[in-house]
Formats: C-alpha cells, sequence, structure tokens
C-alpha cells in the first residue's frame, strides 16, 4: 500500500491551511457562497439537501486498518457517527458542521488520506479492481498503474478545470469487476502478442442522462507509454470539449459526435509528441511505486475444523457460498462484507462496525481493506482456515448477511434522502425491496441478481448497468421509477433497455415481483441467471409480467 512521502504530506497540509483560512472567510462573510462554491468543491464539500457533505478520497479502494479507524473516528466526533461508501470507491460523510470541515481534514491527513480531487471538474479518485493482488484470475495488480495515475492527476494544472468532471478506472483482470467502460478512460490490463503485460484503452464511456459504453481507442499500449498517452487523450478532450453546455460537456459526447475515428487520429498526432516531453517513461516511475505492493508473506495454513465448521453451520455454509470466492493463493480466500443488512441503507456503516472491519482486517486479513464500487467492503487476504473466526466477528457486529450478487445486495445513490440533485428517493426502495424478496424467502432461488436504483438521471447508482435498473424521476410532483432490463456493468458491458411507463412507488415492488416470477418459470434452470434468461429470450416475456393490462390488450 502506498505511503506518503515528503511532497505528500507538505502538499496535503498546506491544502488543509489553505482551507482553513476559506472557511474562516465564508464564516465571518467576507466569502459570499457563490465565492466559497468552488474553493469547498475543491475540497470535496458538497452542499446538500440539509447539510455539507464531505466526500474522502479512498484511491482505488485500497486502505489499511489504520485509515479505517481513523474514517470511524472522524464520523463519530465530527459526524453522527457512521459514513456512506459511495460507488466510487469513497466515503461520504452527511452532516459535518463547516466549522468543523478543517479538522475534519486535518485528521484524514494524520494518517495519509484526504478528499482533493474527490469533486469539480477535474481528473477524480481514480478506481480499481477490488480484487486486485488477490483475483486467481488477475494478469497483474492495477493498483501501481492507479497510484501513477493519482500522482500524475493530483493537482495537475492544464486539467484542473476541464470542460466537465473525468473519470478513470483501470482493471487487472479479463473478468471485469471495476466497470472500466462506463468511464471516461477505462484500462484494462492485457498481454500483448509476446506476453508483455501493457494496456487496452477505451475511450468515451459514461453513464448519466446521455450513457455510452466506452470505445477502444488503443488495443495494446505499452507500459512505458502510459501517461503521454492519458496526457495526449486529456489534451485533445480539454481542447475540444464542450464548454457552452454542462450536459454535453463530457468526453462522452465529444467522442459521439466527432467520432471515434478522428479522436484516435488526434490523440495519435499528438502522442509523439507529448512523449518527448516526458522526463521518465511510465514503466520507470512504476517500478519506483511497485514495492509499497508487494504481495503480503502468504503462509500454508492447515484447514484445521474449517470443512467441519463448514459442514456443521448452515449461516457459515451460507455465508462462504454467496460472500466468498478463489484467491490466487490456494489456502486463501477473498472475503466481502456486504453493507447491505436487510431493510438497511445501502453503503452506510457505523463507526462501531469501522472499527470491527479494522480490528479483523488487522488480524485476519494482513491489515489490508478494499471498497468496492458495489458499496461493500472486501478482506482480500484471508485464510481458508480464518473463515469460521472472521464470520462470527462479522456476525456479532450486524455484518455477516450472506447475500453478495444477490436481489438485496442493492447498489443505490442516497436520492432525495441527501441529494440537492435527486428527483426520487433511492434509499426506501432499495430497503423496500430488500425487506420484501426477505420475506418471500426467494432470494437464492433467484441467484445472481444485480438491482441499481438512481434517485436522478445522472445515475451515481448505476442503474443503466443493472441487471433491473430502476430510474426515479419526477412526473408532475410525484415519484415515478423507470425499469431498466439487460443491463451488464462486466467485461460484456451492455446497457439496459427501458421495459415501458414507470410505476408508482407503490406499484414498484409488486411490479418487481411479477418480473421475477416470469424469470423463474421462464429459465432453462437454475443456473440460468436473470441477465442469461433476459439475453436469450429478448424482453417481450419480462415486458408481458410487468404491464400485464397491456399484454391482455395486445391478446
Amino acid at each position: 500500500m502506498y505511503t506518503y512521502n515528503e511532497f505528500d504530506e507538505a502538499f496535503v497540509r498546506s491544502r488543509v491551511a489553505q482551507f482553513r483560512g476559506q472557511v474562516e472567510k465564508r464564516l465571518d462573510g467576507s466569502l459570499t457562497e457563490d465565492e466559497f462554491r468552488p474553493l469547498r468543491l475543491m475540497n470535496g464539500l458538497y452542499l446538500q439537501l440539509h447539510a455539507y457533505m464531505l466526500r474522502v478520497a479512498i484511491p482505488y479502494g485500497t486502505l489499511d486498518s489504520r485509515k479505517m479507524r481513523q474514517l470511524a473516528h472522524i464520523a463519530e466526533t465530527w459526524d453522527r457517527g457512521y459514513g456512506h461508501f459511495t460507488t466510487r470507491q469513497n466515503i461520504q460523510y452527511n452532516w459535518p458542521k463547516l466549522k468543523d470541515v478543517p479538522d475534519m481534514l486535518d485528521a484524514l491527513a494524520d494518517v495519509g488520506m484526504h478528499a482533493i480531487q474527490t469533486s469539480g471538474n477535474c481528473i477524480r479518485n481514480v478506481t480499481s479492481d477490488h480484487f486486485a493482488a488477490a483475483a486467481a484470475d488477475e494478469i497483474e495488480d492495477p493498483r501501481p498503474t492507479a497510484e501513477l495515475m493519482r500522482q500524475w492527476s493530483t493537482d495537475h494544472p492544464e486539467f484542473q478545470f476541464l470542460p466537465r468532471k473525468f473519470k478513470i478506472a483501470i482493471t487487472g483482470a479479463p473478468n471485469d469487476r471495476a466497470v472500466v467502460k462506463s468511464h471516461d478512460i477505462g484500462i484494462r490490463m492485457v498481454r500483448g502478442d509476446n506476453g508483455e503485460v501493457g494496456y487496452e484503452i477505451s475511450v468515451g464511456g459514461g453513464l448519466g442522462r446521455s450513457p455510452f459504453v466506452g470505445k477502444v481507442i488503443r488495443e495494446f499500449l505499452p507500459k512505458a507509454d502510459l501517461l503521454p498517452y492519458l496526457e495526449s487523450i486529456m489534451q485533445v478532450y480539454n481542447l475540444s470539449g464542450r464548454r457552452d453546455n454542462k450536459y454535453k460537456a463530457r468526453i462522452k459526447i465529444l467522442v459521439h459526435e466527432t467520432g471515434l475515428d478522428e479522436i484516435r487520429a488526434e490523440v495519435e498526432e499528438l502522442f509523439p509528441q507529448i512523449r518527448e516531453e516526458f522526463t521518465h517513461p511510465s514503466d520507470e516511475l512504476l517500478a519506483a511505486i511497485e514495492p509499497h505492493f508487494a504481495p503480503p508473506a502468504f503462509v500454508e495454513k492447515p484447514l484445521g475444523d474449517y470443512e467441519a465448521a463448514l459442514a456443521a453451520d448452515p449461516l457459515l455454509r451460507s455465508f462462504v457460498e454467496t460472500n466468498v470466492v478463489a484467491h490466487k493463493h490456494p489456502s486463501y480466500a477473498i472475503v466481502t462484507i456486504s453493507l447491505k443488512p436487510v431493510g438497511g441503507t445501502p453503503g452506510d456503516a457505523t463507526a462501531e462496525q469501522m472499527r470491527v472491519m479494522a480490528d479483523i482486517a488487522e488480524r485476519y486479513s494482513h491489515d489490508e481493506l478494499r471498497i468496492s464500487h458495489e458499496q461493500n467492503v472486501i478482506l482480500p487476504h484471508v485464510a481458508k482456515a480464518d473463515l469460521p473466526a472472521v464470520h462470527a466477528a462479522l456476525r456479532d457486529a450486524g455484518l455477516g448477511t450472506a447475500n453478495v450478487g444477490l436481489i438485496s445486495d442493492i447498489i443505490a445513490c442516497p436520492g432525495m434522502d441527501y441529494c440537492a440533485l435527486a428527483t426520487a428517493r433511492s434509499i426506501p426502495i432499495a430497503q423496500e425491496i430488500s425487506t420484501r424478496f426477505n420475506e418471500l424467502k426467494l432470494e437464492h432461488e433467484i441467484g445472481q441478481m444485480k438491482i441499481k436504483i438512481s434517485g436522478c438521471i445522472n445515475a451515481c447508482g448505476h442503474h443503466h448497468v443493472g441487471h433491473i435498473g430502476i430510474l426515479g424521476l419526477d412526473r408532475a410532483g410525484v415519484e415515478n421509477y423507470q425499469i431498466t432490463l439487460g443491463g451488464d456493468g462486466a467485461e460484456t458491458m451492455t446497457l439496459g433497455e427501458r421495459a415501458g411507463p414507470g410505476f408508482s412507488a407503490e406499484e414498484l415492488v409488486p411490479a418487481l415481483e411479477r418480473l421475477i416470477d416470469a424469470y423463474l418459470k421462464v429459465r432453462r434452470d437454475r443456473q440460468e441467471s436473470f441477465l442469461e434468461a433476459y439475453r436469450r429470450l429478448g424482453v417481450a416475456p419480462f415486458k408481458a409480467a410487468l404491464y400485464p393490462d397491456q399484454a391482455k390488450d395486445a391478446a
């Protein structure tokens, strides 16, 4: 894990001191809210419906027990005792007082964390595969590359005032767990014809009001060329991206309107010149970063009573089946801690739960935790022999829900409970769905099911790539929920198709029950997932279930 050097420490502390002065001027009236707004956004501070919100960066989703305990301390000291983990692998505090924010930022700096570039029209927090360095299918750990991009993009003088916010994601495995093609730039680590590890680069992905799947601009880029190639893309976007209309200012619109071939030609023309300007090739810079990400010293632990415990404890067995996946080391496993208890708020964790996760990570996971874009927490390196003890500790803290990948493992944005941009509620809808399908005892029968909910067209809940996506809108003062079907955020990324007219909040869960019932009737067998059945059969049987009156009229 990367740790701050002297430059990092000095840079972050100076930013905190600078912002402390800006906050003092806002509090004494020297700065108006309009004058203060761009200054607070540069430091991750938003003004939401009821209070300020501080968004803290967790670069590429990686942290240790010390950082997690500090996040818990901040939640208890200056907020309401909890934090909200987001789809950007960040954590948000929803209730800070403005006067306390500089102290919160100082506390973050104490453990090598900050809130810089978590908002504004700049390159945001670089996200990555939450199973990095642990996954059995991984080509190479993507986090050193993510750290290199973080260092390059932080306070980059040319890219602080882009046409619009800019998001980059990277995965090191053929199975995409970072939704890379939904990003402005998406990067996959791949092997070239000679076995050399390099990058496939995509551009122009994005969700929101105009969703697009990213397009491959370079099939193979050598490691040495990464930063100059990214800088070439950024310069083309910075010069040509629209600034007259914020809804058309993302690079996805530039790629769509200009065409990939022309954008590629501009980038490739610029690239040799920019490469000459870089003092060091990117692979040399990576070589200095990689030792920070050396794998832990894995040990062969005898399984002991693990198999017997698994056979004797149905709760442990259920947890292992849903929340545990294969590790690259045969004696270890990757454990996902669900932050989606039945009826809970997706992504929330109390300060005490954060401390429990920190304690477990320190004792059982080589002091590593990861935050996933699916709003869960990962213990990446757990010896199989320790799984019963880990499960017991999680259960005692209310963190043992065995539902990862199931229908109640819902991604949901904050919606109208917090966000000033939202047009409908998300959290109560997620809670109602979770509670209802728990009552029906159908989760395991349904199998893999990704439901994603957004409370407005900005799509922070990633509804476009949900197997079932739900978009909340305002229709003449009434909340209305549109359903999309067939979305996929994996390496086969697909945007969901709108099924038809929206549903009221009261109608939504019954409609989902009809939809799920139809799936259970038409699937080939229990191994065929909803997404597979949808791709095989198309929308017709599912649309008929959602809109039975329309189906009767058509008959």
